[in-house]
């Protein structure tokens, strides 16, 4: 009988495993494998240096794919050439990451997700390529109804994608992050500490030593607002006549790439979302006006968006114009000018919604909207708006070495965007490529201008700029400078913020790094949880992950909790379903209650992996296996 592998064995070696996996690809094979029988698999991940939870995911499951007769490659590579590999070149079987979205998540999320419409487009639409008659048609009823009857279908929406699987979630990771409080405060627990709320909400510290820096500039102001305007204004070279907030990371992609519509260069888009600003923001469970003063539904299928007086960094005027443009240009970054359209590979789910655009005036605009909820239309205006004056120019056709396109991108897509012109509360300074980039405070944002003067003569009124907008976030953010150093790993990030380099690390902490936090008085863990899950997708499009059945026996040698207590040393919470952040959206059917997975279950034997079982659930549905134990691939 074959001897079954522990829980503890599986994932002994994985922390000599991380330290050795190097940013270049690696193949691993066993000698005596004959690839024209066995079925091989490859597993792509980042490496420890990049990601050290999806390595022990990656490494984990190949262990179990081993165990059970299937050739396995565990190749390692960049973040970037990771998504680079899987959301625009779908030149991958299985992968290990993490979904972009941190703050929790509507179900319409799944829409781009999974909807077949998007399977042949590149980015977060269904990278998976699903296509799956009974997934649309809850999709879109989610969409359509409200109430008991959405809620129903949110329901039968995630059971039928637990039961498929295109994706195996793993894990809801805790938001880890070194903080240093003497300077600023306001670092949240209760959602990702380093988000774009997460930063606006932050308040300087009063007479803190800022190390030189000057006055905090920000905070929440009334009268002092022209005050903290000015103070943002003073100063030049980073560190000079205002506080600077000094954030450290692991991850070099943002002082290289500043396009908010690249897929493979964003993890999470905090930063990009700083420079760029959305007609809605979410604030918790609340969705607020943000850049749109206000918008209303003037018939089942449209939304009138009235707009903020807004300048871009550049200094030209935020224009119904650019709303109405930034839609089309999210369909179509060519804006016709190739035969085929070259949508953007990021925030399709959203703004596939907005069918038409027109401009009332320049400050109103008239956006098309199928009949759907409030929540998933209020859903559709969260995209970065673009200035037309500088994205139009970006239409033409373009190539990049490391895409293997079949289909004609554009500059659009490809760009770096140096210099990025937004209309965000941070605007762009300097950046030094893969040491550091630094943005500095927006002195013309809305979130800074005081209101009017009711006593005033020439104020026109005493309508305030920010009406709508959450108190705390009035005259933020709390500092004048945002400088972000790259160090080479999450232990570098700790110590810099234990001794007083830098406020907060960026990247999300490998729980080996915690122990480091405690042993210094001057920092202090703020843990918050993510709904960035980790996951593994399958490329649906590939036999034989094309097989629901054959995916189910794969998503069974996850074992979930073994990763959560061994892997995450217990900073993440297992689960089946991508909506488990909001434990309230999620049916009993899918609550992971006692350690188990409520659809694909471990093969478990009194915590090993029972490889005997897990090799009669593929004979189950049609493999065989060599006289060495070698799963033997199928004719199709």
């Amino acid at each position: 009988m074959t001897r079954p592998i522990s829980r503890r064995a599986a994932l002994a070696g994985l922390g000599l495993a991380a330290a050795s996996a190097g940013c270049l690809g690696r193949t691993e094979n066993i000698a005596g494998r004959d690839p024209r029988s066995q079925l091989t698999l490859e597993i792509n991940t980042t490496p420890a240096d990049g990601d050290p939870n999806g390595i022990r995911i990656a490494r984990q499951l190949e262990e179990h794919l081993t165990a059970v007769g299937i050739d396995v490659r565990l190749n390692t590579v960049g973040q970037t050439d990771l998504w680079r590999k899987v959301l625009v070149n779908q030149n991958f079987d299985l992968y290990v990451g993490q979904f972009v979205e941190t703050e929790p998540f509507d179900s319409d999320a799944l829409y781009g997700l999974t909807h077949s419409q998007f399977v042949a487009e590149p980015g977060w639409q269904n990278p998976f390529g699903i296509t799956e008659m009974a997934v649309d048609d809850l999709l879109e009823r989610q969409r359509r109804t409200a109430g008991n009857d959405r809620s129903d279908a949110v329901d039968a929406l995630q059971e039928t994608v637990c039961d498929l699987q295109p994706f195996s979630v793993v894990a809801f990771p805790d938001a880890l992050t070194a903080v240093q409080g003497a300077r600023f405060e306001g670092w949240t627990q209760d959602r990702q500490p380093v988000s774009v709320t997460g930063l606006l909400g932050l308040d300087a510290v009063p007479d803190a030593d800022s190390a030189g820096d000057g006055g905090s500039g920000g905070g929440d102001t009334t009268a002092d607002d022209d005050n903290a305007t000015s103070s943002a204004t003073a100063g030049g070279a980073d560190g000079e006549g205002g506080a600077t907030l000094r954030l450290v990371t692991t991850d070099d992609r943002i002082t290289e790439n500043w396009n908010p519509i690249a897929a493979e260069y964003r993890k999470y888009g905090t930063f990009t979302g700083l420079l760029y600003d959305p007609l809605v923001r979410t604030d918790g469970e609340s969705t607020v006006p943000w850049l749109a003063a206000d918008w209303e539904r003037p018939g089942a299928n449209t939304v009138d968006v009235a707009l903020r007086d807004a300048r871009w960094h550049d200094g030209e005027p935020v224009t119904a114009s650019d709303v109405a443009f930034t839609y089309r240009f999210l369909r179509d970054t060519s804006l016709g000018g190739v035969e085929t359209a070259v949508p953007t590979p990021r925030f399709r789910g959203r703004s596939s919604l907005v069918e038409d655009e027109r401009v009332l005036d320049d400050a109103t605009v008239r956006l098309t909207v199928p009949d759907v909820n409030e929540t998933v239309a209020a859903r559709a205006l969260r995209v970065p708006i673009l200035p037309e004056h500088v994205w139009s120019e970006r239409t033409d056709p373009a190539t990049i070495g490391g895409f293997e396109f079949d289909f004609e991108t554009t500059q659009a897509v490809v760009t770096n965007n140096p210099e990025p012109v937004g209309s965000g509360p941070l605007r762009f300074v300097e950046a030094t490529a893969g040491e550091s980039v630094v943005f500095e405070r927006n002195p013309d944002h809305f979130l800074v201008r005081p209101a009017p003067d009711a006593d005033s003569e020439t104020s026109g009124g005493t309508t305030d700029p920010r009406a709508g907008i959450p108190p705390r976030y009035h005259g933020k953010p709390a500092f004048d400078r945002l400088r972000i150093e790259v160090l080479p790993s999450d232990i570098s990030a700790v110590e810099s913020v234990a001794e007083g380099l830098a406020d907060a690390t960026v990247s999300n902490l490998g729980p080996q790094s915690v122990p480091r936090i405690g042993r210094s008085d001057d920092a202090r863990l703020v843990s918050g949880r993510s709904a960035a899950f980790y996951h593994v997708g399958y490329n649906v499009r590939r036999s034989p992950l094309s097989n629901p059945r054959f995916r189910a026996v794969i998503a069974r040698l996850i074992d979930k909790s073994a990763v959560v207590d061994e892997a995450f040393e217990g900073y993440a919470q297992a689960a089946a379903s991508p909506l488990a952040a909001s434990p309230d959206a999620v049916p009993d059917s899918l609550a992971w209650t006692d350690g188990t997975d409520p659809v694909h279950p471990f093969f478990d034997d009194e915590g090993s992996l029972d490889v005997e079982a897990a090799r009669a659930a593929l004979r189950d549905i049609g493999y065989r296996f060599d006289s060495e134990g070698r799963l033997l691939s199928r004719a199709q």
